[in-house]
């Protein structure tokens, strides 16, 4: 078997199928339009897969999903896991050839939250499944790129082995019924907008969901649809009349969502007969260790569908040295991919408080997240801002930590020791990479953290973590 090779000679499916039918143990590494692809394979079954695109967000977006029937996965064990386990830049990838031999953080973090019993190892297998699903579903799409194959991992427990040939099935029939959406609809991250049209009448379409408009700003279909907890195709669905008739626009993908592959209408996907469909409801997972799901929905947990699964030892938390601060795109949107004035959404619910003694940068967040309807409240003086913050009451924090008079820290601190704020997130910015020791900002009760310069999607991103 060769060790490397180019998409225009071996395509995605035909790559993966030719590894599940190998007792090898591999990693397959591919690389197209600046993107990794990592997929696990031990025996010809697939252990893990990920991708370089934001994958605690990912992870973020499937833990909430589980979270509605495992109480235990709270927003603030969420929280820790990213501070805990988010790597310093998905480029790191690319850049550092050791990282192909460590397993992948947000691996490391699944393992943790079943060695600290937030998770069943049951549940994680679930997790792992539409994990790899998701990975998988974009690694089909690419038409282009080079591969290699490196040596197995052994250092992290397995947490479930899955059939490759059946998770390729599913994959198929997902993005065939993506392609029914075609063109209109070309990508998961593609970003909705309500707008008004006098031309068209409100009995011409169906109602919307009260919580879809509540946030619809500037999320993707991806996010929209676990904030909503649904399915991102039958989300598509639902929107798919508004879109054809102009009630709804669709923006492109934020960066880096955007470097991802896109579904187009000349890729030549298996037609999905009932037959098939009726086949790919049996199990994915290895019988013997995991767990059957159904199609096109996130599994619900039981004991009813549940095989044993090897008991995960203990994982450690990282020591201090590893906490390492995410690295945050540079790159700030152009105007044109703003909404415009006639953009609707629901009324502002949410109110941010933003704390910075500079006033490019409070200029910059009202812009970002008024233009997405949040109620922004900017504050220059950070001696005045605890008063300010208790008459607003706000719902989120954005606080920058050096500051003239009294420094982020102390200022959390205060903050924290007031009873109203016990729960509400308090986010430090920066701006300077490396800065934010993550041991002290947990120390006096920081919630997560954000890099400047920073683009609107990186706003959004910490909104859908604490505020969704």
């Amino acid at each position: 078997m060769n060790n490397s090779g180019a998409f225009t000679k071996l395509r995605p499916l035909s790559l993966l199928r030719q590894l599940s039918n190998c007792s090898d143990s591999t990693c397959l590494q591919a690389l197209s339009n600046s993107v990794i692809w990592s997929i696990y394979l031990e025996q010809g079954k697939i252990t893990y897969a990920t991708h370089s695109v934001e994958p605690f967000d990912r992870l973020e977006r499937h833990l909430r999903r589980l979270s509605y029937q495992i109480p235990l996965l709270t927003s603030e064990v969420r929280v820790q896991v990213r501070l805990m386990f988010e790597a310093d830049s998905h480029s790191q990838l690319i850049e550092d050839d050791s990282n192909s031999r460590i397993h992948p953080p947000e691996y490391q973090a699944i393992s943790w939250l079943v060695s600290q019993q937030h998770l069943h190892s049951t549940q994680a297998a679930v997790l792992v499944q539409e994990l790899v699903k998701e990975v998988i579903e974009s690694f089909l799409l690419i038409k282009e790129g080079t591969y290699e194959l490196t040596e197995p991992l052994d250092r992290m427990p397995r947490i479930c082995r899955l059939d490759a040939e059946k998770i390729l099935d599913r994959c198929q029939v997902r993005l065939q019924n993506w392609q029914a959406f075609i063109p209109q609809i070309s990508s998961p991250y593609q970003r909705p907008y309500l707008l008004i049209n006098s031309k068209l009448e409100n009995q011409d379409l169906p109602n919307l969901q009260p919580d879809l408009t509540n946030w619809m700003k500037g999320f993707s279909l991806c996010h929209l649809a676990a904030i909503l907890n649904q399915d991102e195709i039958q989300l598509a669905r639902n929107l798919y009349p508004y879109i054809l008739k102009g009630a709804i626009i669709l923006h492109e993908p934020d960066p880096p969502f955007d470097k991802l592959p896109k579904i187009f209408e000349e890729r030549c996907l298996r037609r999905a007969t009932p037959t098939l469909f009726s086949k790919l409801i049996p199990e994915v997972v290895d019988t013997k260790e995991e767990l059957s799901v159904t199609v096109n929905s996130y599994p619900n947990i039981s004991e009813e569908n549940i095989a044993p699964v090897q008991q995960l030892p203990q994982i450690s938390t990282p020591p201090k040295e590893n906490f390492q601060e995410p690295t945050i795109s540079n790159n700030i949107n152009p105007a044109s991919q703003r909404v415009t004035a006639a953009t609707v959404t629901a009324q502002k619910v949410h109110k941010i408080v933003s704390v910075d003694d500079s006033p490019t940068i409070l200029k910059e967040i009202s812009y970002f997240l008024e233009n997405e309807n949040f109620s922004v409240v900017t504050i220059n003086d950070p001696v005045k801002a605890v008063l300010s913050i208790i008459r607003h009451k706000p719902d989120l924090i954005l606080l920058d930590l050096n500051m003239l008079g009294i420094d982020g820290y102390e200022l959390c601190r205060i903050i924290r020791n007031n009873p109203i704020f016990q729960k509400t997130p308090i986010i430090f910015v920066t701006g300077s990479k490396g800065i934010v020791d993550k041991v002290k900002a947990k120390l006096v009760g920081a919630s997560g953290y954000l890099t400047k310069p920073f683009t609107r999607a990186e706003l959004l991103k910490i909104v859908f973590m604490h505020l969704t």
